[in-house]
């Protein structure tokens, strides 16, 4: 039930000790601000760089051969590992916890339409290869590689943003006939991905690259994805059990790691994880006791206020008022100092959150390189809501002791204080 005369005494104390009142509610405001800004800048960098692993699955791994580094069996070191068909094979049958899988093959080759001509990189890949590394077709220009292209040896491209410029400028590219190394292939899609450099690229089926480009059978790399590996002890273990498969396969020690390459994405995901999560915590760990140092200073201050007023509590004792109806009186104060200070805390920290992913999301062209450092530093509004919470909880507690002590006051006590 509203009690005005209470609420009156809260604001006529607050009034009489104005500037005890603005610096503890400025460290109440200063703790849960600096916890929100702490937040939002553990945020915005998890998520520039996470953003990172956002164009290829985070679960991709991709191998290939090289040279060994230990004779093995009987036979000399140096000798060239050279992936094949096998290993395909290998991949998709022998490795259940494989997911996607797709070799390549890559060429360079002078592309041209007309009198427009650029040096461009060949792939010949696997459609699964579009959810391996995250190649992404623009809207209203064309399709991917599919399974009739492979079957059928199709001479079909997908090119890149960079060869569509350059070979086509503003007219469409799809359907049209492009020459590579004297051979015509219909443009079948335009794609874009996040790569190094700025050349021109197109994607070719896998089985047209191994007929025309690749009479060895030899594949230069072999990309895949994984399901069901949550853990580093698990990455570790799978790709443990992988080299010891290839290296059954090609005849070399499973501890000479210097005979395949291999780029283990999923590992420096787990790893990139690992170090956000500590950062997370540290800062979860730095911001509660920046609020608990808040909360102390709140407690301090209803204790100063209890040794004011042991009088004046003597006497509303004396004549009858209750112990509860003092703790009521010194624990609304304390709930009410930290919720509206609080409050502006956490609106001022959110609010800089928000001020600067608004600059961020309009950076010129020339720095966007930013973003993949820093982007979207705000925080959830639930989380906000859930410190502000925990705040006011926090407030309830701070003032618990000093109510209960201005309870605890004897009448014949209080009136000897002067």
């Amino acid at each position: 039930m509203f009690d005005l005369d209470k609420w009156t005494e809260i604001f006529d104390t607050i009034r009489k000790n104005k500037l005890r009142t603005f610096l503890t509610g400025l460290s109440i405001s200063w703790g849960i601000f600096m916890f929100c800004f702490l937040l939002c800048a553990g945020n915005g960098l998890k998520n520039g760089v996470t953003s990172n692993f956002e164009s290829r699955a985070v679960n991709m791994y991709d191998f290939w051969g090289r040279r060994t580094s230990k004779p093995y069996k009987g036979l000399p070191d140096n000798r060239s590992i050279n992936l094949d068909e096998n290993d395909l094979r290998l991949i998709k049958e022998q490795l259940p916890q494989t997911v996607n899988v797709s070799g390549m093959i890559s060429t360079d080759l002078e592309i041209s339409y007309k009198n427009n001509n650029t040096p461009c990189s060949f792939q010949g890949i696997d459609p699964e290869y579009m959810h391996i590394n995250g190649v992404k077709i623009l809207d209203a220009q064309g399709r991917f590689i599919n399974d009739m292209d492979i079957k059928e040896r199709r001479k079909v491209a997908v090119i890149n943003q960079r060869a569509k410029d350059v070979l086509f400028q503003d007219s469409i590219a799809v359907g049209k006939q492009v020459v590579a190394g004297g051979l015509g292939y219909t443009v079948i899609g335009v794609f874009t991905e996040d790569s190094w450099g700025n050349d021109a690229k197109a994607y070719i089926p896998f089985s047209t690259a191994q007929l025309l480009y690749n009479k060895d059978k030899d594949i230069g790399d072999i990309y895949f994805t994984v399901d069901g590996l949550e853990t580093k002890e698990e990455n570790e273990a799978f790709e443990k059990e992988l080299r010891k498969k290839l290296a059954d396969l090609h005849v070399f020690d499973p501890e000479d790691k210097r005979s395949i390459g291999m780029w283990n994405m999923l590992q420096n995901y787990l790893q990139t994880q690992g170090v956000f999560n500590g950062i997370s915590a540290f800062i979860w760990v730095i911001g509660i006791g920046t609020l608990i140092a808040g909360v102390i200073s709140i407690s301090n201050i209803m204790l100063i206020t209890v040794r004011e007023r042991t009088r004046e509590f003597g006497i509303r004792k004396a004549i009858g008022a209750k112990p509860s109806s003092i703790m009521g009186s010194i624990l609304m104060e304390s709930v009410l100092m930290t919720s509206v200070f609080g409050y502006i805390g956490m609106f001022l920290g959110v609010a800089i959150g928000e001020l600067a992913n608004s600059i961020l999301l309009n950076l010129p062209p020339e720095a966007e390189e930013v973003s993949h450092v820093f982007q979207n530093p705000t925080i959830e509004v639930n989380v906000a809501i859930g410190a502000m919470l925990i705040l006011i909880v926090s407030g309830v507690l701070a003032g618990a002791y000093p109510a209960w002590k201005a309870s605890r006051i004897s009448p014949v006590i209080a009136m000897r204080e002067e």
